[in-house]
């Protein structure tokens, strides 16, 4: 079957699920709910952490968890998002009388499929720093001594797959799955997670006048994600790609002024310079169609 094939009848298996309950009330009930959820379970995790620090602590670690200039604070924002996955599944079974694992579909599919697309990937991020240009203007700087960097590579990896996983259960799982079993139309079930999947990367204190052009770029993923669910029938291809590419922005390079806890290296320019930032979004974009193109090739396999 071509790489351009919009077959998707494997996302019929995955929505059928959804099939029972399909009702938009709930879902947008379900939404408020898993909102709910998630901020009280941020508060009793949390909260319960630090009423055993000192108050001094816990004001560093609330500071640091604003930006993820830290190794603390970027852990804090990754394992947070994690308790989105909680939230989805707790809404799922609630809400929709349906079990929290048909968020992702088959799981022996979904984790074939993830490995397959992951070494895809992780071959493709190999050659990318190879192939010139090797840097981004101006050389990238060294943010970590690499033997610490080692050390805190496993666990960096962990978190970033809880919180890239989170997010796709939520977006290309929760969300997609109802609307899909609403409404047969690819322009709602694809575009609208997407699309507030967009809005959740509109920072226009940090990035000034690039904000909409990111929240564009993280909308275009969500639609391609939407796409490699909805070709595969289940999130391992979409948790894939997103996982790699997450390790790639945040613990192999990353922005100076934020989330940069857990790099190696940040790149020679922060959200806030506008017009590097600006000639460099184009490039960054290619680099996920390219991407998407790969996963595609792999869950062809």
């Amino acid at each position: 079957m071509s790489v351009w094939s919009f077959d998707y009848r494997p996302h019929r298996r995955f929505v059928s699920p959804a099939e029972a309950k399909p009702q938009i009330w709930r879902l947008c009930f379900g939404l408020v709910l898993g909102a709910g959820l998630f901020l009280v379970l941020s508060q009793l995790i949390f909260g319960s952490l630090f009423r055993v620090m000192t108050p001094a602590t816990v004001e560093a670690i609330l500071a640091d968890g604003q930006t993820g200039q830290t190794t603390a604070g970027m852990l804090i924002v990754l394992l947070q998002l994690g308790l989105l996955t909680v939230s989805a599944g707790l809404v799922a079974f609630m809400v929709h009388k349906r079990s929290p694992i048909t968020l992702i579909g088959d799981l022996t599919q979904a984790r074939r499929q993830f490995v397959v697309v992951t070494l895809a990937m992780v071959l493709l991020t190999a050659v990318l720093w190879i192939l010139p240009p090797w840097d981004f203007g101006d050389p990238i700087q060294r943010n970590m001594a690499t033997g610490r960097w080692l050390l805190l590579l496993p666990v960096a990896l962990i978190a970033v797959l809880i919180q890239t996983s989170a997010e796709e259960i939520l977006f290309r799982g929760y969300i997609q799955q109802q609307l899909a079993a609403k409404f047969k139309s690819p322009l709602v079930w694809m575009v609208l997670p997407a699309v507030l999947f967009g809005l959740g990367h509109y920072m226009p204190s940090s990035a000034g006048s690039n904000a909409w052009t990111i929240a564009l770029w993280a909308t275009v993923f969500g639609v391609l994600m939407a796409d490699l669910t909805a070709r595969s029938g289940t999130l391992g291809p979409a948790m894939a790609v997103h996982f790699v590419n997450n390790v790639s922005a945040l613990v192999l390079v990353s922005v100076p002024d934020e989330m940069s806890g857990l790099a190696l290296f940040v790149l020679p320019f922060g959200l806030g310079d506008e017009a590097q930032m600006a000639a460099w979004l184009p490039v960054d974009f290619v680099m996920i169609l390219v991407s998407w193109l790969v996963a595609r090739l792999a869950i062809r396999a």
